[in-house]
């Protein structure tokens, strides 16, 4: 009988023996990945760096998608088992190119972490029209899931982490108008909608995919400092916000709220290597954990009942087929 996380029914905390202080050193402490292999987009810096390094450091092969290969190969450390390889993951042409190229060097995927994305620009579409943050965020997600359908089933065994964020808390998905062609865009609601389709992704995949051994999670890595994700918000943004004064500096009580990014990645590499995981899935994780169903109006921890709703759910994933004319074959 399959399981599933529908209403967030699974959206319970367990003993996972971590908590929000919780690094990736802490949690990949006596996990050895010797013959596994791994895909991180957005690897190359923030937590997505933070992310390859700790799996190949406890032996598996990592290859990171780079839209900018040089200042991949100038972050990422020769001396570990990594592979930079291109992608451009608001182009559907390259992320296929990029999976091609996977799928011919015969190699099963253990573990491929949805982790690039993108925050605070103004309204932009890619080529098909769609608005960008929900492209990258979650479509070129869809993507690269569905092209590597074959590797992941091959490791029999293999688990597919979606970064997300309490920012899905901002706005559901609108079905009827997903690239503000009919409604005034607002940043933060893209953003939103964009986020909680990762969710809804999550928790459909892991419901079709366990028959194959596959497993799907979500997660919100947590407010972090040092990561590129805000490097087009404009300084107005974030005082009217509350989290800067006058001058651009941030106020010392959200600074003392970040969390290091090794900490911030220590969700993701959870989903990725806890023993704890291997009969459960299509949860929505933080702070190393699951996380309880969020149920009141203001931005709290926790995951929407609307980002884990059934209907939702397999609505988005019949969208995204006839958005990307991909088919799952599931």
């Amino acid at each position: 009988m399959r399981q599933d996380n529908y209403q967030g029914k699974l959206q319970k905390a367990i003993n996972s023996g971590f908590n929000a202080s919780s690094t990736t050193t802490d949690v990949i402490k006596g996990i050895d990945l010797t013959g596994k292999t791994a895909i991180v987009t957005g690897g190359n810096t923030g937590i997505g760096l933070e992310t390859v390094i700790t799996l190949a450091s406890a032996g598996a092969t990592v290859i990171v998608p780079a839209r900018d290969v040089e200042k991949a190969k100038k972050n990422l450390p020769d001396s570990l088992p990594i592979e930079i390889e291109k992608i451009d993951l608001v182009n559907p042409e390259s992320i296929d190119a990029f999976a091609e190229k996977f799928l011919a060097s015969g190699r099963p995927l253990h573990l491929l972490i949805n982790n690039a994305g993108i925050m605070w620009v103004p309204l932009r579409k890619d080529s098909r029209g769609i608005e960008s943050q929900l492209a990258v965020n979650y479509l070129a997600q869809f993507q690269l899931t569905a092209r590597l359908w074959p590797a992941l089933k091959k490791a029999n065994g293999a688990r597919v982490i979606n970064v997300s964020s309490q920012g899905h808390q901002f706005g559901s998905f609108d079905f009827e108008d997903p690239n503000f062609e009919n409604r005034e865009y607002e940043t933060l609601l893209g953003y939103g909608q964009s986020k909680t389709a990762v969710n809804l992704f999550s928790v459909e995949l892991d419901y079709r995919a366990q028959s194959h051994n596959v497993r799907a999670y979500s997660l919100h890595p947590g407010s972090i400092g040092g990561t590129e994700l805000a490097r087009e918000a404009p300084l107005e943004l974030f005082q009217k916000l509350g989290y800067v004064d006058t001058e651009g500096n941030i106020l010392p009580e959200v600074a003392a709220s970040l969390k290091t990014i090794p900490q911030g990645a220590a969700t993701t590499v959870w989903c990725a290597v806890s023993p704890q995981l291997e009969n459960i899935g299509g949860v929505y994780c933080e702070d190393v954990n699951f996380a309880p169903l969020a149920t009141t109006v203001s931005i709290t921890p926790g995951v929407r009942e609307y980002a884990v709703d059934e209907k939702n759910a397999k609505d988005l994933w019949k969208w995204s087929e006839e958005v990307t004319g991909i088919s799952f074959g599931i």
